[in-house]
């Protein structure tokens, strides 16, 4: 095949050719695991060295493709797009099967910054739970939530594989009206990555939440660590109109 020319510009040729590579696979909505080109095909096709067609390969890793050496790079599943709220809810609404495998339960005594988020008293104690969250069957986030005890007696005797706050409007009548987030970029721990079936030191996203109820208590104090490759998040803000219009 004859080498192609890129346009000029400033930025590194593997830029251009990762851009390349992106703009057809969702311009022309190539299917999930379907084989792009390899790295010597596109040191071919741009008459590029090896190198450079392994960095524009690399920069589109974890978003829009996947290596399966020696098989080759495919193109990766969609992610799933969330909004900040029950996990269950959202996989639900995307048409996968949600579940939820419990690491561990346990009473005890809260953490400085879930104390302050749920705005305990002194000695009282929170039901902490650190849950492995799958869209069908596949791993997609970490979960480790806290609620205040004394508002959930025995929740811990409750079946916890599914939806908590589900759990919660049942069984103590808890109905969660509103929950606000940060967003963070992390580097995954060795323990986390293993549990989530990703490489040692992938990227993920820390989502911290509060939620509350209608009276306005925090009834759930929550630190989530999503896989970078198969999450997103989308948010809205509304703008408020400057005092000088």
């Amino acid at each position: 095949m004859a080498s192609r020319k890129l346009p000029s510009a400033a930025a590194p040729r593997y830029i251009a050719i990762a851009g390349e590579l992106r703009d057809r696979i969702t311009t022309e909505k190539l299917a999930p695991h379907t084989l792009i080109p390899s790295e010597r095909e596109l040191s071919d096709q741009y008459g590029v060295s090896r190198m450079t067609a392994r960095h524009a390969l690399s920069l589109l890793e974890n978003e829009y493709v996947y290596r399966r050496p020696p098989r080759g790079t495919f193109v990766a599943e969609p992610r799933v797009q969330f909004h900040i709220g029950s996990f269950s809810d959202e996989i639900t609404r995307v048409g996968r099967r949600p579940a939820a495998q419990v690491v561990w339960a346990e009473e005890r005594e809260p953490s400085p910054s879930a104390r302050e988020a749920l705005d305990l008293a002194p000695g009282a104690t929170v039901h902490a739970l650190h849950r492995l969250r799958f869209a069908d069957d596949e791993p997609i986030a970490l979960e480790t939530t806290y609620f205040p005890s004394e508002l959930t007696p025995g929740l811990l005797q409750q079946p916890l594989t599914g939806s908590l706050w589900e759990v919660l409007r049942r069984q103590y009548a808890i109905v969660p009206t509103d929950a606000r987030a940060t967003i963070q970029s992390i580097v995954i721990d060795d323990a986390s990555c293993a549990r989530l079936e990703v490489r040692g030191a992938s990227p993920g996203i820390l989502i911290t939440r509060w939620t509350h109820d209608e009276p306005g208590r925090c009834i759930e104090f929550a630190r989530d660590v999503y896989r970078a490759d198969r999450a997103s998040f989308e948010v809205e803000a509304r703008i408020p109109v400057p005092l000088d219009e």
